[in-house]
């Protein structure tokens, strides 16, 4: 059984992956960089940023599993952010095997400062573009994103 190979195809997705990894690249140590400017490590803010989208209340386990960390790793982070004053860590009401882990009003400025400047770049950066060419990179962006989900789900990648 012989496979054909199509040069071209061959050279854009080699194009693709070179791209896609200078990208990915690229952002995080840009974000790092904003995250760290406002004391925060990347998994840090992350935990801020799972805590604001859950209402600003989620449970420690909760957390570790979305972040693909052990509940003991997580605990260390959220001891941490607890220490700068973020979050606070309260035995759940429910289940007092639980700890529930809730944004303070510091945690949420904080989180919403980093965020703030990362649009900031972001508008600064689409700024230098014309209008239509931001709609064509978000249009292929999405339809990039879209397809990947649709082809190729998270639950079939194997760690």
């Amino acid at each position: 059984m012989s496979i054909d190979v199509n040069p071209e195809l061959e050279q854009d997705v080699s194009q693709l992956w070179s791209l896609l990894f200078t990208i990915v690249l690229d952002g995080e140590k840009r974000m790092a960089a904003y995250m760290g400017a406002h004391q925060l490590t990347p998994p840090q803010f992350y935990v801020l940023k799972t805590l604001m989208e859950r209402g600003g209340r989620c449970p420690i386990g909760e957390i570790a599993r979305q972040h693909h960390l052990t509940n003991a790793t997580m605990t260390g982070l959220v001891k941490r952010l607890e220490a700068l004053g973020l979050v606070m860590r309260e035995q759940s009401a429910t289940d007092r095997r639980s700890v529930e882990v809730s944004l303070t009003a510091s945690g949420e400025a904080r989180f919403l400062a980093v965020q703030i400047d990362l649009m900031e770049q972001v508008r600064m950066i689409f700024s230098l573009v014309s209008a239509s060419e931001r709609q064509d990179l978000i249009r292929y962006l999405a339809r990039y994103v879209e397809m990947i989900g649709a082809q190729f789900p998270l639950t079939n990648v194997q760690s």
